[in-house]
């Protein structure tokens, strides 16, 4: 099955783009290849840009302190398993202690590294990071690969406390909804909302379709369209019944 999630708000669509931005960097991070390491560099200065968009730290630890107040009021329900609850408390405890203890604004020590963002405003224009414009970045991708990850991970460290707690307000949002099976009749779905609310939609589609959502939604109606996938077949809406799974999330 292949999942598309589709966010009904800027907040969780902030979320799910720190969330790709940081899987990359660290994907990227743990190889050890020079173009993999400036491929990590690049989603750094991505994530750099996204987080500093809004007052991501305080929305994620009200979010994180709500989230524990509502697993507070499950303590001595027979129907939850106290060790389970623990661990969730715990976590969300660890995450929120480490985002408080985060000073200044997101990312300035790397705004401060007057090398680093030397590369952030090359990386900007197309090949503008090639060795005759920075020489000490050609001598950096040259060095001993550990020598590399030991700089990346310095670099990205100080913000997983980010990374934690968006992980932890995603996974709990994920798992928010109860997923129904429906069936888009010549590729067309369209379904009231008559007062359903939710944060973020869910689609999940065999492997094997060739067709790909295109999902739009407000508070009074939801519409999925199923076109081809422009890879592998015309970008046109299916003309035959395409099966898929939704899920309305909503903290």
């Amino acid at each position: 099955m292949i999942t598309y999630e589709y966010p009904l708000n800027e907040r969780i669509r902030t979320l799910l783009r720190l969330e790709d931005l940081f899987d990359k960097a660290l994907h990227f991070t743990l190889s050890e290849g020079a173009y993999e390491h400036h491929t990590a560099l690049v989603s750094l200065f991505e994530i750099l840009d996204v987080a500093s968009r809004a007052d991501l730290k305080v929305d994620l630890v009200q979010e994180l302190e709500r989230q524990r107040q509502i697993l507070v009021s499950f303590r001595h329900n027979p129907d939850i398993s106290e060790e389970a609850l623990s661990g969730a408390l715990y976590e969300i405890e660890q995450a929120s202690a480490a985002l408080l203890a985060m000073a200044g604004k997101i990312g300035q020590y790397l705004r401060e590294n007057e090398w680093l963002m030397n590369i952030r405003s090359r990386a900007a224009i197309p090949g503008g990071v090639c060795e005759f414009d920075l020489p000490s970045y050609h001598f950096w991708l040259h060095r001993h690969p550990e020598a590399r990850q030991a700089d990346l991970q310095a670099w990205i460290g100080p913000m997983t406390p980010i990374r934690d707690g968006l992980a932890i307000v995603l996974r709990l949002l994920r798992a928010s909804g109860r997923p129904e099976n429906l069936v888009a009749h010549r590729g067309q779905f369209q379904m009231m909302m008559g007062g359903r609310s939710a944060q973020m939609l869910r689609i999940r589609v065999a492997q094997g379709e060739s067709y790909v959502p295109e999902i739009s939604a407000n508070k009074y109606a939801l519409n999925v369209r199923f076109v081809g996938a422009a890879s592998v077949a015309r970008t046109r809406q299916a003309e035959s019944s395409v099966e898929f799974e939704l899920t309305f999330c909503n903290l």
